[in-house]
């Protein structure tokens, strides 16, 4: 185990010639200077502008819709509702990570019988400029029926609750990713996952201290800058071209070849670059309204939304309602734990419940545990992924509580966890064993940091620590390495760049060859060019897409190994690879790989290689914060003084990525915990729809975050990487609330902690 701050390369990275190091990045250049493409800097010869059209209602029968005064309007070329899309069966798709019900997608992207949120699009318009296409919405006229909204978890789990989908019943499931079983209950509770180890009841028995607390969470946004844009043209021959800012290009051709009941062979995604995602752009919302639009009008088309339909009309993350019951001996020993989760899916099922059921406990070794998640749809946007999913909102339904027993049991907080801590071999709650992983190098970092053993020097002020558990899973990447005359190498792959994921993976190809970082060219292809790669999310590109170039990588090296033979008149197995050199271990014979490349022309022509890599998935990776703050007792403000954010980062490949990604992420947690929410009124509309009254933290409200990676090489990588994009946004949700808790003397249990919310606290405190 080392642990890395702000040194060149860390002592576990030493060992590597690329990986550890800080190249600068590949694209950077283009995206300083602007010749960066985004989704909305698509141009195509005779594009039209498309609008769509959006309920204003949460919750409404659409009984009938008259486009006809919008078709006439001069300078519009089609209109389309969901008569336009073909008539899709419920039957669920793959879509790598999940799976998904196609008429429920379709339905998502254009409303059929229902609108079941406000913002949910019921039409939409092309027309030759952007400003006729709006004109031409508010032609259409629309007769609504508006029905009661469901608008909280309280609400869509009464027996009684108005539903949303006549034909949606609870399925139940013991593990995240299977469906389960169909109860054949019809309710708004779309599923209920369950966790079972050892027996609860004689785990609380054998407890001597016991704490149970109710926690909430609101919708929050994801906060990504660029909105959604995608451009589409439908060719005479039948091909659909899409241009898209995405996170994963072959999950929008799945989509849209569901939706639109066409043959993947025939979509082609392009991937743009992308201005931030976050989770957020997995989904598809704008791409088959665009095809529709271009086949009707034979034309390509573009849509881009507004900030205004971003927030009312994509998916935000889930609102949360979760009770937490966890005992322990007088000792300090977790005997059991009891966890309920509901989580809001918005208007269609699939909140990241299942996130939250199998990580809320992770960083723990408990013997007896029972963990209940529960699905649940409301007249709410459908909710999306969020950096990390589930998995903040789990840990803020636990680690108060774990902190709230170490105080009960005069316990130092961190020691608390070290004695609880799992441990290779411990279950996870799924059953399935941990394999080592850095839970206990980080806590002792924390424990040992300065930081911690720096007291406060002031009134009003609290200290909060919390460490957060996320396991990844993987997902198949492809990559193509062609190699050039003069020593450097095209890698080619489908991983869309959010974060620096061009340089990571070429870092790794580049460690293979024996080559500089400079030498590799990365690109970003389309769905024609590379074979499937999963989606640029759960901190797997890395990891999975490093490992398809690190195979791509060594095919290389086989090959050129032959070419060497032939050159040297031996047999392949003389020849050997090492640092860059290619050398025959019977002679004295030796050749670079950059003066080898500059010879594949005369020994057989040039060298490519394609691989298709299966991921085995990362395994756990843990994050822990220590944060300082202040309360204003006469306002409720809240101002931090210190944070530092610690990470089990495996092998560190670009350690100012890894870096930035830590700082990011905490940042996005402070948000989530001291001031973003939803706001929608009594009848389901949101009512802070810009960043102007959507209170993201910006510089004014954040320390430095202060950054200490801990490196416990993986063993499921050859370089000893884990993901690094998801787990740093899990723990400064509790860790926020407790230092809060810890300022003001009085537990905190709902986010955010707004100073409406404070100040109503230290009242009741007061009274």
């Amino acid at each position: 185990m080392t642990t890395t701050t702000d040194s060149q390369q860390s002592p576990e990275a030493s060992q590597y010639d690329v990986v550890g190091t800080r190249p600068i990045r590949h694209d950077g250049v283009d995206k300083v200077i602007g010749a960066a493409k985004y989704g909305a800097d698509i141009q195509l010869s005779g594009m039209l502008h498309g609008k769509v059209l959006r309920s204003p209602y949460a919750h409404a029968r659409i009984k009938s819709i008259d486009t006809s005064e919008a078709e006439a309007l001069t300078g519009v070329t089609a209109v389309v509702t969901s008569k336009d899309f073909p008539i899709i069966a419920d039957e669920m798709i793959d879509l790598a990570e999940t799976q998904g019900n196609a008429r429920l997608m379709a339905e998502h992207v254009m409303a059929a019988d229902k609108a079941l949120y406000k913002g949910h699009a019921v039409a939409a318009v092309s027309a030759t400029g952007p400003h006729i296409a709006e004109q031409a919405l508010a032609l259409i006229e629309i007769d609504y029926e508006v029905l009661k909204p469901v608008l909280s978890l309280q609400e869509a789990m009464k027996d009684d609750a108005p539903l949303l989908h006549g034909n949606l019943t609870t399925y139940f499931k013991l593990e995240r990713f299977g469906r389960g079983d169909d109860t054949g209950a019809k309710s708004n509770i779309a599923s209920h996952i369950q966790h079972k180890l050892g027996d609860v009841e004689k785990g609380f028995k054998e407890a001597d201290v016991i704490v149970e607390r109710e926690f909430t969470t609101q919708t929050v946004h994801q906060g990504y800058i660029e909105p959604h844009a995608s451009t589409a043209t439908w060719a005479g021959d039948g091909r659909l071209t899409v241009w898209t800012c995405t996170q994963g290009s072959f999950a929008i051709r799945s989509s849209c070849a569901a939706i639109l009941d066409i043959p993947e062979s025939a979509i082609r995604v392009i991937p743009t670059e992308i201005g931030g995602g976050f989770g957020a752009k997995i989904t598809t919302y704008l791409e088959p309204v665009a095809a529709v639009l271009s086949k009707k009008s034979g034309r390509p088309v573009q849509v881009v939304m507004s900030r205004k339909d971003v927030f009312e009309g994509t998916g935000p993350t889930s609102a949360s309602t979760m009770r937490t019951k966890i005992g322990a001996t007088k000792d300090g020993k977790i005997t059991a734990a009891q966890v309920w989760m509901a989580f809001e899916a918005g208007a269609y099922p699939g909140s990241p419940v299942g996130g939250g059921t199998l990580c809320a406990t992770g960083p723990y070794n408990i013997a007896n545990l029972l963990v209940d998640g529960y699905d649940v749809v409301v007249n709410k946007q459908k909710v999306q992924a969020y950096r990390a999913p589930g998995q903040p909102q789990g840990a803020f339904a636990v680690e108060p509580v774990i902190d709230e027993l170490a105080e009960k049991l005069g316990m130092d907080p961190l020691e608390f966890r070290l004695k609880n801590a799992v441990k290779e071999g411990d279950r996870m709650p799924n059953g399935v064993p941990h394999p080592h992983f850095g839970v206990m190098e980080m806590e002792e970092a924390m424990k040992a940091h300065d930081h911690y053993r720096t007291p406060l020097t002031g009134p009003n002020q609290g200290r909060g620590v919390a460490v957060g558990y996320r396991w990844q899973g993987g997902q198949a990447s492809s990559a193509t390495i062609t190699v050039n005359n003069n020593g450097t190498i095209n890698l080619v792959t489908g991983s869309v760049d959010i974060g620096g994921s061009r340089t990571a993976v070429a870092m790794q190809a580049a460690e293979i060859l024996g080559i500089s970082a400079e030498d590799v060219s990365p690109t970003v292809v389309d769905t024609d060019t590379i074979g499937w790669t999963g989606v640029t999310g759960g901190s797997r590109t890395a990891f999975d897409t490093g490992l398809a170039a690190i195979q791509a990588a060594q095919e290389t090296i086989r090959l050129m190994k032959a070419r060497a033979a032939l050159l040297w008149e031996i047999d392949e197995e003389e020849v050997i690879f090492d640092g860059g050199i290619f050398r025959c271990t019977s002679t004295e014979d030796n050749i670079s790989f950059k003066d080898l490349s500059a010879r594949l022309m005369r020994t057989g022509g040039p060298v490519t290689c394609s691989v298709s890599a299966a991921s085995p998935g990362s395994g756990p990776i843990i994050a822990g914060n220590l944060v300082d703050l202040e309360v204003d007792p006469e306002t409720g403000k809240v101002d931090i003084l210190r944070y530092t954010a610690f990470m089990d980062v495996g092998t560190a490949v670009h350690p100012a990525y890894v870096e930035g990604q830590i700082q990011g992420g905490t940042v996005q947690g402070i948000g989530w915990a001291l001031n973003e929410s939803y706001f929608y009124d009594e009848e389901g509309v949101m009512l802070n729809s810009s960043f102007l009254d959507y209170r993201m933290p910006t510089s004014l409200d954040v320390p430095m975050i202060d950054t200490v990676m801990i490196e416990v090489p993986n063993p499921k990588h050859p370089f000893g990487i884990r993901g690094v994009g998801e787990a740093p946004i899990i723990p400064p949700l509790p860790a926020l609330a407790i230092a809060v808790s810890n300022a003001i003397g009085v537990k905190m249990s709902d986010l955010p902690l707004t100073p409406d919310v404070i100040l109503a606290a230290l009242e009741s405190k007061g009274s």
